[in-house]
């Protein structure tokens, strides 16, 4: 199939594809004229690419848990569990930053709320 049809079937645009061929998350034979050719297997990888970025993933870490779907092996397999594991952490990391972040413009929106009350105060005193 051309990359228009692969485009369709995955929901995927065709600049994303064309994305996923340059980071090598995706590959495509060339016709003769120099139009990608996929196959229907590829549609699976990109609906898998797809979760893979929905879970908060770069394209970098992308293509270094691939192996473990191309060449399936035990080693592969621990490598990209490990893998996870690290963006896990990282996530879990991230979220705890946002949270102090958002405590902190609590706090501020508090303090602006009773500066605000302040003034209506002395305003109507």
């Amino acid at each position: 199939m051309r990359i228009g049809e692969l485009a369709s079937r995955s929901g995927v645009s065709v600049r994303s594809l064309r994305y996923y061929e340059e980071q090598g998350l995706l590959t495509s034979t060339r016709s003769a004229s120099g139009q990608r050719h996929y196959t229907d297997t590829d549609v699976e990888r990109v609906e898998f690419v797809q979760r893979l970025f929905a879970a908060g993933l770069s394209s970098r870490t992308i293509a270094e848990l691939l192996p473990c779907v191309d060449a399936p092996s035990e080693s592969n397999s621990d490598a990209a569990l490990e893998r996870m594991a690290q963006e896990h952490d990282r996530l879990t990391q991230h979220v705890a930053d946002l949270v102090r972040t958002r405590d902190a413009l609590d706090a501020l929106m508090t303090s602006a709320r009773a500066h605000r009350e302040a003034l209506r105060a002395t305003a109507a005193g």
